[in-house]
């Protein structure tokens, strides 16, 4: 299962987010339909933060554990927030479509300074 924690500020600030897992939607050793979604939109969306919107994050991955994290440095700027609002839209519907025994979005209140 693919886990996308989306993490937020006290007052609902975007601070950034995490995806882990592979979804398992496809069998063992076939291309899967449901994690190639998930990493288009999260690559999409990180190329935009920064490429598009200008922002200053932060990225890690690890292609092994399907783990990607994305941290948004600063204060996130208007496209930033409008970006965010696309790519946690697009997750959720993809949970909604395909069941959240292969993907799940969780909405996670951080500390300021995380």
């Amino acid at each position: 299962m693919t886990t996308i924690v989306i993490e937020k500020s006290h007052e609902g600030t975007y601070k950034g987010f995490t995806c882990m897992g592979h979804a398992g939607y496809a069998r063992k050793g076939k291309p899967d339909i449901l994690c190639s979604a998930v990493s288009a939109l999260s690559i999409h969306t990180i190329n935009g933060l920064e490429k598009v919107a200008g922002q200053d994050i932060s990225v890690s991955t690890d292609e092994s554990t399907g783990f990607m994290r994305c941290v948004i440095n600063g204060t996130p700027l208007a496209a930033t927030v409008t970006l965010m609002d696309a790519f946690v839209n697009s997750v959720e519907d993809l949970s909604d479509e395909y069941g959240e025994k292969f993907l799940q979005v969780k909405i996670q209140e951080v500390n300021d300074n995380a």
